[in-house]
């Protein structure tokens, strides 16, 4: 079936959600099974996953906890990567305009996965079918495969010696490669991986991700220096690109 305002066909747009919804979902497992092996409760652990559910958040503070990092340090780090999922809301609000009375429980699924999703559709209707589709389908599917990692990790025993301390950050560059389309972006990137590494060793755990998160502003600083003295379309890749 078409949309009634002739974009893209319902069906097409139910397909390309519910892929990232699955692809995205079950790896929900590999946060359960890193965080029961973090020594969080199986309680934490899904409260985590319900409550918050933006997997590099969740993966950024069971991650810090694992280290011996300090929980409000810990928290600190998870809660500057979910704040561009704020951002993301200001943009989505005007896309779905839904009603009042549903925008709070529609602000829960706003991460990664569903604005992208949303954002490639065409109309109104398959923005809304697009963001609907997939928030269901990673929420229940995220939540499921946590449970499931959560309990099976002491079946599993020791996940340092089967390496799934590596699990989510492997993961989250899963998810962040793609997006990184730009020169600027990928620059940042870079910065924040030699900060974030370079520091491990000599800050407390939890404290590198959060001097790795100046990259972006420092980075947008230098590029607006530059633009100012070259102009704005030179060297762009937004501009070069057509985007």
């Amino acid at each position: 079936m078409r949309s009634e305002d002739g974009g893209k066909p319902d069906a097409a747009v139910v397909r390309d959600a519910l892929g990232v919804g699955v692809a995205v979902g079950l790896s929900g497992f590999a946060f359960g099974v890193t965080s029961a092996g973090s020594g969080l409760t199986l309680l934490q652990t899904c409260a985590l996953s319900l409550l918050v559910f933006t997997g590099a958040s969740q993966f950024a503070l069971v991650g810090a906890l694992a280290g011996g990092g300090n929980p409000f340090t810990a928290a600190a780090g998870a809660f500057f990567l979910g704040v561009r999922n704020a951002f993301y809301g200001l943009r989505l609000s005007q896309l779905l305009a839904l009603p009042r009375a549903v925008r709070p429980f529609a602000a829960q699924w706003v991460i990664d996965e569903t604005t992208a999703v949303a954002l490639a559709q065409p109309t109104r209707r398959s923005v809304r079918i697009g963001f609907t589709v997939t928030g269901l389908t990673l929420y229940v599917l995220w939540n499921l495969t946590t449970l499931l990692g959560a309990l099976g990790a002491d079946a599993i025993g020791d996940t340092d010696a089967w390496g799934l301390d590596a699990a989510g950050p492997a993961v989250f560059l899963a998810l962040l490669a793609p997006m990184l389309k730009t020169t600027t972006e990928r620059v940042v990137a870079g910065i924040a991986v030699v900060l974030g590494l370079g520091l491990l060793p000599v800050l407390p755990a939890g404290v590198p991700v959060l001097v790795a998160a100046l990259a972006a502003p420092a980075v947008l600083w230098a590029e607006g220096r530059r633009r100012a003295r070259t102009g704005p379309a030179e060297d762009d890749d937004t501009v070069r690109e057509g985007r």
